[in-house]
């Protein structure tokens, strides 16, 4: 591969309607390009991307990449694999499980859907039934950015504190910062009824809340840096666009970065979620190479926040009694340091089991078949931690990028391990998850996956 320089790109984008049009108009000179994307849903992007790859050679993101890791069959149970209920839009993601005296209660993300995180019970973990949701339509909290297509209400985890149950989970503010909540209810099927305010803003995610051996909440949360890195890198190399040849070696993923670095000032201008799926194919570009591609932006002496911030830290604090404040110490648990991980760790949930903690975690790209579950063991809650060196649940050909795990009990009282993953050739956001799980064993500081 030479050193030239690589295909450049000028964007001009044109509003039409719900969507938009993108002229695309190369440097080799064969001419201007229109590219229309219908409106804000991933596989408008995915259609878009498509094209373009076709014309030009770029990354098609929602794609696997080359083959999946065939193993022995892993010892997993699929639990729901099927929409249960016509307002459950795109399934089971970021399951929470928990065990109460009437049986298993279940929420679960639900994007930008109009009713937030769907509630179900079963008696038996073989049959679930809807129980409707922790905010319906028009019930959202006043401080949380709502509707069908605006508000994204992520990964709830509910926990028994006291005589309450607690519910924690991910919602953006009026103002589109992404923040945690908690809500309260006497029973997991609800009411429910918010703090009215967040607990944490700023670029927070994945909360979970966790009562300590001595009877104290704590709550774990991670910091949201793998959604601040891509477009400031894509201005970077707008700017920059010599940078191009050093972080990339194909000329697939060069043509792909300049591309990103053309469109970034309108990705700005876009909604969340519509500016992650234009910045998404450089995300993946970036992934494949991710050690080659920090190495050289910290080399280059001019990307020093964008390199801090592809790292993605998990922290814990204790909550107050009440539930509406932080309180002590705050501390560094984790963070994305090992090779599968890439470029974050996220979805983390504290087990206690034969006087350990251990943390369950994701990481990776959630679209990609990369995904996967992770652990980490410590004697006390603030650390040190000490993580397995390789991950405990990857993708296998039968299902893809297992994620973001709770941990309760099966029919016999044993632990298990509950957590999504897509049906085989699938994945992206608003794609359908199903719930599966896995018994867990316990040995030192070695958790083992069982029938």
């Amino acid at each position: 591969m030479t050193d030239a320089p690589p295909m450049t790109f000028a964007v001009e984008p044109r509003e039409k309607g719900e969507g938009f049009e993108l002229l695309v108009t190369p440097s080799d000179g064969s001419g201007v390009r229109s590219y229309r994307i219908e409106g804000p849903e991933p596989e408008a992007f995915a259609a878009f991307y498509d094209a373009l790859h076709a014309d030009f050679g770029t990354r098609r993101p929602h794609h696997v990449e080359g083959a999946i890791e065939d193993y022995p069959e892993p010892p997993w149970k699929p639990l729901i694999t099927g929409n249960l209920n016509e307002r459950i839009l795109s399934g089971y993601g970021d399951p929470a499980v928990l065990k109460a005296d009437d049986g298993w209660w279940l929420v679960a993300t639900s994007n930008d859907a109009p009713d937030a995180f769907p509630i179900l019970h079963s008696r038996d973990l073989e049959t679930w039934d809807p129980k409707g949701f922790v905010f319906e339509e028009g019930g959202t909290p006043g401080w949380t950015a709502a509707g069908f297509k605006v508000g994204d209400f992520w990964a709830p985890e509910i926990a028994r504190v006291g005589e309450e149950y607690w519910l924690s989970y991910t919602a953006r503010a009026a103002d589109r910062t992404l923040s945690i909540g908690l809500a309260r209810a006497p029973h997991p099927a609800g009411p429910w009824t918010d703090n009215g305010a967040p607990l944490l803003t700023g670029s927070v995610i994945d909360s979970h809340v966790h009562v300590d051996a001595e009877g104290e909440p704590w709550l774990l949360w991670k910091k949201d840096s793998n959604s601040l890195w891509p477009r400031p890198l894509a201005g970077l190399l707008r700017e920059r666009p010599e940078l191009i040849t050093r972080l990339f070696d194909s000329e697939q993923d060069r043509r792909t970065a300049a591309f990103c670095a053309a469109v970034q000032p309108f990705a700005n201008s876009r909604r969340p979620m519509e500016r992650f799926f234009l910045m998404q194919p450089l995300i993946r570009a970036a992934l494949d190479s991710w050690r080659k591609v920090k190495s050289a932006l910290e080399a280059s002496g001019v990307a020093a926040e964008i390199v801090e911030n592809m790292s993605t830290p998990i922290y814990a604090q204790r909550l107050g009694s009440d539930g509406r404040s932080l309180e002590g110490e705050r501390h560094l648990l984790l963070a994305n340091d090992l090779d599968w991980e890439g470029h974050l760790i996220e979805g983390p949930y504290l087990t206690r089991q034969d006087g350990r903690y251990f943390m369950f975690y994701a990481g990776n790209d959630f679209t990609s078949s990369s995904y996967g579950i992770g652990y980490a063991v410590a004697e006390t809650i603030s650390g040190p931690w000490r993580k397995a060196a390789e991950p405990l649940l990857k993708s296998h050909p039968n299902w893809s990028a297992p994620g973001h795990a709770s941990v309760s009990v099966g029919t016999k009282g044993e632990p298990r391990l509950f957590f999504h993953a897509y049906h085989p050739g699938t994945g992206g956001y608003n794609v359908f998850r199903a719930l599966l799980t896995v018994g867990l064993s316990f040995d030192g500081d070695e958790a083992k996956l069982v029938p």
